[in-house]
């Protein structure tokens, strides 16, 4: 009897070893992601400069998706195609920012910033905190022991994923291009993929995560699964703090009096892209 009961507590022995492993990689790569940040605010404060905050936190994803692989210990199929599309994802992203912030020179979301040390160790905490929700279900994956086979959900997310990152580049190129052609100053885009939502780079940032947490959910358990508030954090962030309300209030102050913008804002959706017959 002793030895059955012995036995039948390897699963819940396991269980708990589990996670206790996955507890220490997320305290692990909380600290270092509030360690660089930090690093990034002190730099940045002594320089006043924002020209190197959207790469810091690129390259945090990118560092503590591989991080989380080798702190975990395990090395699955779907961990390494998982890193791999955080690892495209920054890459892209974050070049494309650093670019596009050494072509503009500032950026206008800290205008009323760059000069104020305290405002800005608030933006660099938030966007600490941004990198470690958003990356929630990848850490907790890449943590994980068991190799549970590749299945359907797997494949489902791994192609919203795709649908995602060509958006946002796609959506983020189309502008670029539009915003350098001299013809176009003092114009808004309302072409291409802008044609059918007012924002769709975002609306692809939304399906990445989306798609990265469907994959990770093959292998979650239990409580894991309220790892769908990454998510749901991003679009929250982008919906109602940091993305839209800042871009739209500044469209409606530029062209807010431009009968062709106010008949753009009325046909066109603000996030989810709709079809035009």
């Amino acid at each position: 009897l002793i030895e059955i009961r012995n036995k039948s507590r390897i699963p819940l022995l396991l269980a708990e070893l589990q996670d206790m492993i996955m507890g220490s990689v997320l305290a692990k790569c909380a600290i270092t992601d509030l360690g660089i940040q930090w690093a990034g605010w002190a730099l940045a404060a002594a320089f006043k400069t924002e020209k190197f905050y959207d790469l810091a936190g690129s390259g945090t994803f990118i560092l503590l998706a591989h991080l989380s692989r080798i702190w975990g210990g395990a090395s699955h199929t779907r961990q390494k195609v998982q890193t791999g599309l955080v690892t495209a994802w920054g890459l892209r992203l974050g070049t494309f920012l650093f670019m596009r912030i050494l072509k503009d020179g500032h950026d206008r979301r800290f205008n009323n910033v760059r000069d104020s040390p305290g405002t800005f160790f608030v933006y660099w905490t938030v966007q600490a905190v941004w990198v470690f929700m958003t990356l929630l279900p990848t850490l907790m994956l890449n943590s994980e022991k068991r190799n549970v086979p590749l299945g359907t959900r797997d494949y489902i997310g791994w192609t919203i994923w795709g649908l995602g990152f060509a958006t946002e580049a796609i959506a983020d190129q189309q502008k670029w291009v539009f915003k350098r052609d001299p013809d176009n100053a003092g114009k808004f885009i309302q072409s291409g993929l802008w044609a059918y939502s007012r924002h769709p780079n975002y609306f692809g940032e939304i399906l990445q995560w989306s798609g990265l947490w469907l994959s990770a959910s093959s292998a979650m358990q239990g409580s894991q699964y309220l790892s769908v508030v990454s998510p749901l954090f991003v679009w929250f962030l982008l919906r109602y703090v940091s993305g839209i309300p800042i871009l739209e209030k500044q469209a409606m102050r530029k062209w807010g009096s431009d009968p062709a913008f106010q008949n753009y804002v009325k046909n066109t959706p603000l996030l989810w892209p709709l079809p035009k017959f």
